[in-house]
């Protein structure tokens, strides 16, 4: 990377650290090393351990795991003091290619807004990128696919724009399987329900989002686990994903609170987790006692988002791979 380069990535991330100051959110730095992880069957980790002393009476290693995000730790954060806050951090991720979108090693912006939801947090993210367009003396082509509005499509929509049918009908009647045979694909007869969604989204949906505008698509199935609130008809949850120039860049939930709720889903996709993890973890049984009430008062309503700030960065610069803004690459197996 040369050194303008180098230059204007710091003063990218310069300028996120103040967007956030000044909305009165609280910068937090939470552990690298987890002893445990929230169980997602969709990605894998990376393992370590800690070694005691040569001269300690026990020289048993102690296993952790590198976070594939912050979450774990800003969640028992928001508990504890219920206030907005935000981190840049490294955060990591096994079993991915490397090369122009991924890195298993990648800087990650991750902020949760206290009393708001997944729309408060996608009218903060549409802000923070005017803020960072308007603080970047030197504009490059591809930054005008980051100006707002952003466009907003449900998930229903797109599958019925792009994919060409309901994607809630097909569930409903069972023919979600048929469908995905219809437009060329071959799912594995023991494929389910999330899996099928996933593999007819991955191809017919995503390869035809508009780039021009940035695009966010909301209320995801919720038949698609996650730690999301259910919308009141029960069909969807409050989840956004965000995508500039077909890429990938945003993730967010209203922030599911339920004590119970989080107990359940760690439970199934824990169990799932275990059956399917090239890395198994440990998951914390007791994790969702984070969300019991305290001194009377529920878990703080609140909404978070995971930003890719590595791709953000390339597409402000308007490089186009990832490599390309980071000081040191990870290089491919020989």
């Amino acid at each position: 990377m040369d050194r303008d380069l180098l230059w204007t990535r710091a003063r990218i991330i310069r300028q996120t650290r103040r967007f956030f100051d000044c909305r009165g959110y609280l910068e937090v730095d939470t552990p690298l090393l987890a002893p445990n992880l929230i169980p997602e069957s969709c990605l894998e980790v990376f393992e370590t351990a800690y070694l005691p002393p040569l001269l300690s009476r026990s020289r048993k290693a102690q296993p952790y795991w590198l976070v594939p995000s912050p979450e774990i730790w800003m969640k028992r954060l928001i508990a504890g003091h219920g206030v907005s806050l935000y981190q840049i951090c490294k955060c990591f991720r096994n079993g991915e290619s490397l090369g122009r979108l991924h890195s298993p090693e990648f800087t990650l912006l991750e902020y949760y807004t206290m009393n708001g939801d997944y729309a408060d947090s996608l009218q903060l993210t549409e802000d923070l990128f005017q803020f960072l367009l308007h603080e970047l003396t030197e504009r490059s082509p591809g930054t005008s696919a980051l100006s707002a509005p952003f466009l907003r499509i449900p998930m229903e929509e797109a599958f019925s724009r792009w994919a060409g049918f309901s994607l809630f009908d097909a569930v409903a009647q069972g023919t979600l399987e048929g469908e995905a045979r219809r437009l060329g694909l071959e799912p594995p007869p023991d494929m389910d329900l999330g899996d099928l969604y996933n593999l007819i989204f991955v191809h017919a949906v995503e390869p035809q989002l508009p780039q021009d505008k940035p695009v966010a698509l909301i209320d995801y199935p919720a038949f698609v686990p996650c730690l999301a609130k259910k919308h009141p008809q029960g069909k969807t949850v409050e989840r956004w994903e965000l995508y500039v120039q077909g890429i990938e860049l945003a993730n967010c939930y209203s922030e599911e609170g339920d004590p119970q709720q989080v107990q359940e889903y760690f439970t199934a996709e824990g169990a799932r987790k275990a059956q399917t993890a090239l890395v198994p973890h440990r998951v914390d049984a007791d994790y969702w006692k984070v969300f019991l009430p305290r001194q009377g008062k529920p878990f703080p309503p609140c909404s978070g988002v995971a930003l890719g700030l590595d791709r953000l960065i390339m597409i402000l610069t308007g490089r186009s791979s990832i490599d390309g803004v980071l000081p040191f690459p990870m290089e491919p197996p020989a």
